[in-house]
């Protein structure tokens, strides 16, 4: 696992320089998309990168991390929405190249099953964008899911939600109790794995993430497994670091030619 520790704004540069070194060396990628607050400058990067230097993303396929179950489809929280104005309409990525699992079958189980078999048939996802909530989940994978686990239904903790209310309207009663999440095991397989996290409040799942145990009891720590994950923090994510010194010394010895 690689930690690189830098100001927010060399954060969404890094990791905007990892999709786009992807894109311009294998035009037809998979990307996987995360929702929340940790992509909003990636995906502003991105957005610029495609308007101003021709990035491209009509050839990529994009897969979704998760999704709320129930919300209406015009629902302007409803992630497939978020994840088309936030990056897909930016960039022109054809709607049917960007996939996610269906928060509106009418047969759930199938709807997972289905998003898992559209992954596989992409090829799987060559790099995977993710954020960590308080608790330490990633995608919706709350405390104690299996670290093998697949695309399911899963339940969303008080603590989530309450995170979450700030999306709507800050009244956590409209967040929905139920979702769709990519699984822990279908996350592991994506080829590079990029967190983003930012500021103190995530700085004891950071901590856990990177230097804890692994354990479902902090669903992040699975990247301490993975052959290729990127850790990507500010300093105030970055403040319960024991080893913090050692990741500044790493990257700022890294050869210059090395990407993330």
């Amino acid at each position: 696992m690689e930690v690189v520790i830098a100001p927010a704004e060399e954060l969404a540069r890094l990791a905007a320089d990892a999709v786009e070194e992807l894109l311009r060396a294998k035009p037809t990628a998979a990307l996987g998309l995360a929702t929340g607050s940790s992509p909003l400058a990636v995906y502003d990067e991105l957005a610029r990168r495609h308007a101003e230097e021709g990035l491209s993303f009509a050839q990529a396929q994009g897969f979704m991390l998760d999704e709320y179950v129930g919300l209406p489809a015009e629902h302007p929280q409803r992630y497939r929405n978020v994840i088309s104005a936030e990056i897909a309409d930016r960039v022109a990525w054809p709607a049917d190249q960007v996939h996610g699992p269906d928060g509106l079958a009418e047969d759930l189980p199938a709807a997972c099953a289905a998003f898992e078999q559209a992954i596989a048939d992409a090829g799987g996802v060559d790099l995977q964008l993710l954020g960590i909530g308080t608790d330490g989940h990633i995608g919706f994978n709350e405390p104690g899911s299996s670290l093998a686990s697949r695309t399911r239904i899963k339940s969303l903790t008080d603590q989530t939600r309450q995170d979450n209310a700030r999306f709507f309207d800050d009244d956590v009663d409209q967040v929905p109790p139920h979702c769709l999440t990519q699984g822990l095991g279908t996350i592991s397989d994506a080829r590079h794995l990029v967190l983003l996290a930012t500021g103190r409040h995530k700085a004891e799942a950071v901590h856990q993430l990177v230097e804890g145990p692994v354990s479902a009891l902090w669903p992040a720590s699975v990247m301490q497994l993975h052959p290729h994950a990127t850790v990507l923090l500010d300093e105030g994510a970055a403040s319960r670091l024991q080893l913090a010194d050692y990741y500044r010394q790493a990257y700022a010895s890294k050869p210059s030619w090395q990407g993330l």
